[in-house]
């Protein structure tokens, strides 16, 4: 299987190279060429398997260039052993009768960036093996919390890699904002930069397209690559977990073989909800994906007008995650629901990043309906849904899943209120505990406490125990202390290489 560019002024590429690469040369975003189908039968044989073992067998599909031992050695390690807190790695919670929720915050830094940045590290260094290519690569992320730290963990000291995190001062949380400057490691640097997640994020675009940076790192025998979901090696992992919580579905009564369901997802850079619309492709019988956003409802409004525009005040909101204004892999849809038209993607990301905005014409946005649906829930839905699902149901969820959540109900309410639904929660409601703490504990038991304590008021209060990657994170020291303007990223990112 090949990959090519969105923008379609690249040769196309082995999946290794489109790995290795992260974004495409021409600034596109790399897809597979074409694409193989899996019957119902063969989604089900899956069902006598372990998730490492189910997720070498997708993975496989794609990655064809890839020897299906070394797939399976990678998954292991990946996923197996003590990585994740729960042998499932991905369960599925049945809430109701049609609402279940697919928990995606096991791994070891409790959000579900580890389900694909624990086995990418494999990926990325087996892919510089079989291209031939000597460089040591260095992985630039942009993040707007979590990626960071999951980034960070899965390539700490990996031999032949070095990594630099780029996150907005003030728009993660206090939780993550220490789990990534506690990270240890000789090979990771993690920069603040005074802006929002978009500004860190155009910022790395701008660099991995910037060939005078390019052949500086290249007398150093360095090369870029990303840890984002720009880059296939971090989005081809995700479409596993979609086909395993169907089979999961089916083994449980759920549902049964064939039966649609319907899956939610909290959506900032569009990453996670592409890959169950390839999950689809690949033959999950999948009937809708609705697109959950907070109040930076941008995919809500493209969603339901054709018009993108990112022109508009970024808030900052209990789910910092999803705190995006430019969702980069709607450009893969995009360049799908047009059957690889790159002309007309080119020309829309150009609008974009010339104009703040673009419209699709009513052809495509009428294909985009019939697979996606988007709605937005605003904080105090979020926090009010915590409360509610809480109370009702002893189910404890972070902001981002509460948003899902929220937009879940109404989606089943006015819309479709029989199709199996799967809620995609994302992060371990401790990460957020502060919201989390307002939502389900008395607003007297809240004044003059800090994130920690708080931490330990909402474990005792709810039952659960702290992940093991959450404890002590106020006792661990600071490594990194770095700060920049956004338009100092470059310099500082030249400076931090040495180059």
């Amino acid at each position: 299987m090949q990959y090519i560019s969105t923008r379609g002024k690249s040769s196309s590429v082995t999946a290794a190279e489109a790995i290795v690469m992260g974004i495409a040369p021409d600034g596109g975003l790399m897809v597979p060429q074409t694409r193989g189908k899996f019957s119902l039968d063969d989604i089900m044989a899956l069902d006598a398997l372990q998730y490492p073992e189910r997720a070498a067998s997708i993975l496989k599909s794609f990655l064809t260039d890839w020897d299906l031992d070394f797939l399976k050695s990678a998954c292991k390690a990946a996923y197996g052993g003590k990585r994740f807190d729960i042998s499932a790695v991905a369960p599925v919670y049945n809430l109701t009768d049609t609402v279940s929720i697919l928990e995606l915050w096991h791994g070891p830094t409790c959000a579900f960036k580890d389900m694909a940045l624990q086995i990418l590290p494999h990926l990325l260094t087996q892919g510089v093996k079989m291209t031939g290519d000597e460089s040591e690569i260095v992985i630039l992320v942009a993040t707007s919390g979590d990626t960071g730290k999951a980034a960070l963990e899965g390539f700490k000291d990996v031999p032949g890699t070095r990594i630099v995190v780029f996150y907005p001062a003030d728009g993660v949380s206090h939780m993550q904002r220490l789990q990534m400057l506690t990270q240890e490691g000789d090979n990771v640097n993690v920069v603040a930069v005074k802006g929002n997640f978009d500004h860190a994020q155009s910022g790395v675009k701008e660099i991995f397209g910037d060939e005078d940076m390019a052949c500086k790192l290249r007398e150093k025998g360095l090369k870029f690559s990303s840890a984002n979901s720009i880059n296939w090696g971090r989005l081809v992992p995700q479409i596993v977990y979609y086909i395993s919580a169907y089979i999961d579905l089916v083994a449980d009564g759920k549902i049964k073989q064939g039966d649609e369901i319907n899956f939610v997802v909290p959506t900032g850079n569009f990453g996670n909800i592409l890959a169950g619309f390839y999950a689809k492709e690949l033959g999950v019988p999948i009937k809708r994906l609705i697109c959950a956003s907070n109040e930076n409802n941008v995919l809500t409004d493209f969603l339901r007008t054709g018009i993108y525009d990112r022109e508009r005040t970024l808030h900052l909101t209990t789910s910092p995650s999803m705190d995006i204004l430019i969702s980069s892999n709607l450009e893969r849809l995009l360049f799908e629901i047009t059957e690889h038209d790159h002309v007309r993607v080119a020309n829309w990301m150009s609008q974009l990043k010339e104009k703040g905005r673009y419209e699709v014409d009513k052809g495509v946005l009428k294909k985009i309906q019939e697979l996606f649906y988007g709605d937005f829930a605003t904080d105090s839905e979020a926090i009010e849904s915590i409360k509610d699902v809480f109370h009702g149901y002893n189910y404890l969820m972070d902001p981002h899943t509460a948003v899902a959540m929220t937009v879940c109900k109404r989606y089943q309410r006015d819309v479709d209120p029989n199709t199996q639904t799967v809620v995609i929660s994302t992060a371990s409601p401790f990460k957020f505990n502060e919201s989390v703490a307002k939502a389900i504990l008395e607003e007297d038991k809240l004044k003059g406490k800090d994130e920690f304590q708080l931490l330990k008021d909402v474990s005792d209060f709810a039952g659960i125990e702290v992940p093991k990657g959450l404890r002590d994170l106020d006792k661990k020291p600071i490594v990194h202390r770095l700060t920049c303007e956004r338009g100092q990223m470059k310099e500082v990112l030249t400076s931090v290489l040495g180059i």
